[in-house]
């Protein structure tokens, strides 16, 4: 395993020193008024195999990650730490930050680091969570934790959630530092940790339709290394997302979502770009149906002044083989449909699951067709265990190279 760990970390000394603090406090003062202690354990062995037009090698990564904490609890206050380590049995691989990029990039470094870090007050009508945390926000487009990913995407961050009345939620963060995929030896623009002022905002009300949400994503970054601030963005919008039941066999889900996008804080680029997304799907005895239009919009056709999630769970949209993980300067029309079909139980497995979709991409400047993408997956759980293959294949024409990616996937939990 490369040398890696917590005291090799340059980035946001400060920051690092309070939440070892915040750990070795909670670690100390958890047990001693806990009236439940509840341990953290978790592990996954994935196989990725990657093929890249361009390249004369194939990817080959075999890689294991291992989580593990513990959690008390007393009355309405919960402590929680866990750690985590990386460890690649199989690295023919470019990890994003060791080596050339001879072979396609697998972003799953080795790593060892602290994970999560948390103290948290709840009860019925507020919760406030303080320190390194998981924060995902409706489908985690805008914000989310890339659970995908070996290492994550964690938070150093303050949150406050209100339930004030039935149906309403007030959900607010302040986070100063970004814990990134790419572990303790990031560098460059793969910082391990990216600082700065993110307030994420988000309110929303349950209706007979569905929850309706507004936002406000201000996304600051101090770190001149990352893009050149050109990643600082305000986003403003409003979702639509919820389900219909059409009898005792068929359900109808839907989403709507509109938002508007801008440079903030010291991003020296002056764009202006908009998001939209219309999603429905129909499930009738485990048969399912889908199909969706989204639209990540360009202004001039300059590098990043398109909209940009640079805190969203990316890997869930716009095809599996990681193209289009950052939006082209000419933005994407993604238009996708799905197939798929779930049994409760079939053999010794529970919760088995398949599906298909197909995605046409095309640049919402210009109207050029970037490429199509056929993404496939099967899974399903045996005891604690969920087994998974997943397969993606992008088929260039006007954007990018041809690729194809195979993932065989183990993931236990306690």
């Amino acid at each position: 395993m490369r040398d890696g760990g917590l005291a090799s970390v340059p980035h946001k000394g400060t920051d690092m020193k309070f939440t070892l603090f915040t750990a070795t406090a909670l670690v100390a003062a958890g047990p001693a008024c806990a009236q439940e202690i509840k341990p953290l354990a978790e592990a996954r062995a994935r196989y990725e195999h990657v093929e890249q037009d361009g390249l004369a090698q194939d990817a080959e990564a075999l890689t294991v990650r291992v989580r593990a904490g513990v959690q008390a609890s007393t009355g309405p206050w919960t402590a929680l730490v866990e750690a985590q380590g990386t460890m690649a049995v199989i690295d023919d691989y470019y990890d994003g930050l060791h080596g050339a990029a001879t072979r396609p990039l697998v972003a799953d470094p080795e790593n060892i680091a602290l994970y999560r870090a948390q103290l948290q007050y709840k009860t019925k009508a507020f919760a406030v969570t303080a320190g390194r945390q998981r924060i995902a926000l409706d489908d985690e487009r805008f914000v989310g934790n890339g659970p995908f990913r070996q290492n994550a995407q964690t938070f150093d961050a303050v949150r406050l959630e209100l339930t004030p009345l039935k149906g309403l939620k007030a959900d607010v963060s302040y986070a100063w530092d970004v814990r990134t995929i790419w572990g303790v030896e990031g560098i460059g623009a793969r910082q391990p940790g990216i600082g700065g002022d993110n307030i994420f905002a988000n309110l929303s009300y349950a209706t007979p339709v569905g929850t309706l949400t507004g936002f406000a994503y201000l996304i600051d970054q101090d770190e001149a290394v990352v893009q050149g601030y050109r990643l600082s963005n305000q986003s403003y919008g409003v979702r639509l997302a919820g389900a219909q039941k059409l009898s005792a066999a068929a359900k109808l889900s839907y989403q709507a979502s509109y938002a508007t996008q801008s440079e903030y804080g010291r991003n020296p680029n002056d764009y202006r770009a908009d998001y939209y997304l219309l999603d429905a799907g129909l499930e009738v005895s485990g048969a399912k149906l889908g199909a969706g239009y989204e639209v990540l919009g360009a202004d001039k056709g300059v590098a990043l002044t398109s909209f940009q999630f640079p805190l969203g769970t990316n890997f869930k949209f716009q095809g599996w083989a990681d193209k289009l993980l950052t939006t082209p300067p000419d933005g994407v029309r993604d238009l996708y449909g799905s197939l798929g079909y779930g049994w409760k139980a079939a053999g010794p497995f529970k919760g088995v699951s398949l599906q298909a979709v197909y995605h046409r991409f095309e640049s919402d400047r210009l109207m050029r067709h970037y490429g199509n993408e056929l993404d496939l997956l099967a899974s399903g759980k045996l005891g604690k265990t969920t087994l998974s293959v997943r397969y993606a294949d992008y088929n260039a024409d006007l954007f990018a190279t041809d690729t194809r990616r195979l993932w065989l996937q183990l993931d236990w939990a306690l």
